[in-house]
């Protein structure tokens, strides 16, 4: 073993020691699922399947490869259209795709702010907005308390620049949704520029799934929105809408827009069919939401132990702490047939592990009792 292989090693071994290791597990398919970020079923249903083989019917264009960036060979008149179809869809100027909705925050982020600037954003957000405003030039950067608009204000008397705030609509561990109204007027207040993550909002939010921004008409007050399509959308990618100045700017400066091979056309037939299936599924979101107020209502009968944050979303958190119990009661939940997991630290803060519990349209009101009575026998 080499010297490179021998710290590996002991990185990792210590990572084990500590509780801390990650793997790539595969469950069961038949399993209840209460995991998957696929909230509406569109990524399992067949509909999207059958909506995007016909829709790549319609061209001639290579399916599984783009053949390079955007800025090179991988852009078609297909691409281009998608986008103007999209800045209809979310009510805003201007729309450019990424290869995620990790790319978009990075490539977003990493480059808006100069070193003159400031950056505010939610501890809370995720990982992909912290690294964005890590690899940002940006002179100062806060974090404020979860949802703490006084802890924001406080800071941003001490901003200088630009202003930047960032936020997500629903956040992604707990499902507790941002105070948008009163954090657009702060943001006016202090002429700051607002970014809004829709990740888990998209599709789920809004008459036609536009997501939490809209479904208050507030597109007009937030400078910034990032779509993804892997979650309630049940495809892959995503997208930043805003004005029409900032899209060329993330094509002039976006390095993880720059420098990465486009989305090829299956991908973006895809993203185009689930905006279409998302303008006719109104039945599944009243489904969907229907169960959360049951879980809602239910979950009071869990034990005293469980920390239970039951978001206004498809997203709901029982904090049980510590990485060894929280393993075990999701192991012992697996054994019977449900598919829960795990959110351990370093993923969150340590003292605040959990199970993250995602509901979807798919799921039934006998799975959650299940899913509820066996948590109480655990």
């Amino acid at each position: 073993m080499n010297k490179v292989d021998r710290f590996l090693q002991q990185t990792l071994q210590a990572r084990q020691a500590k509780q801390l290791f990650r793997e790539l597990r595969v469950l069961p398919s038949t399993f209840a699922d209460f995991s998957s970020n696929d909230f509406l079923g569109l990524a399992r249903n067949g509909s999207l399947d059958k909506a995007v083989e016909e829709e790549l019917g319609k061209t001639e264009l290579p399916r599984c490869g783009s053949g390079g960036s955007r800025l090179i060979s991988g852009n078609t008149a297909y691409a281009e259209q998608l986008e103007r179809e999209l800045a209809v869809f979310y009510h805003t100027e201007a729309a450019l795709i990424f290869n995620s909705g990790y790319d978009a925050n990075l490539g977003l982020l990493s480059c808006i702010a100069s070193r003159h600037d400031t950056i505010l954003y939610d501890q809370h957000c995720h990982a992909s907005i912290h690294d964005g405003i890590r690899l940002s030039l940006a002179g100062t950067k806060f974090s404020f308390r979860h949802n703490d608009l006084t802890d924001l204000e406080k800071k941003m008397r001490l901003a200088h620049g630009n202003i930047f705030i960032v936020a997500e609509s629903v956040y992604s561990m707990d499902g507790d949704t941002v105070p948008l109204e009163e954090l657009a007027k702060l943001a006016e207040k202090y002429q700051a520029a607002l970014i809004i993550d829709e990740a888990h909002a998209s599709g789920i939010f809004g008459l036609q799934g536009e997501g939490l921004v809209q479904s208050k008409q507030l597109q007009n007050r937030v400078f910034a929105r990032i779509h993804t399509f892997g979650k309630a959308l049940g495809c892959h990618g995503a997208v930043v809408v805003g004005p029409a100045v900032l899209r060329d700017f993330l094509i002039n400066f976006s390095r993880s827009f720059i420098y990465t091979t486009a989305l090829p056309l299956h991908s973006l037939a895809a993203i185009h069919c689930a905006h279409q299936l998302m303008k006719s599924s109104e039945t599944l979101r009243e489904k969907l939401w229907q169960l959360i107020t049951y879980f809602e209502e239910q979950s009071n009968q869990l034990k005293e132990e469980y920390i239970i944050q039951c978001g206004k979303s498809a997203i709901q958190s029982i904090q049980i702490r510590g990485n060894e119990k929280t393993r075990m009661v999701s192991s012992r939940l697996q054994a019977q047939a449900l598919d829960v997991r795990a959110i351990l630290s370093p993923t969150v803060p340590e003292g605040t592990e959990r199970l993250r519990i995602c509901l979807h349209s798919y799921n039934t009101k006998e799975q959650i009792d299940h899913l509820l009575t066996e948590l109480n026998h655990v």
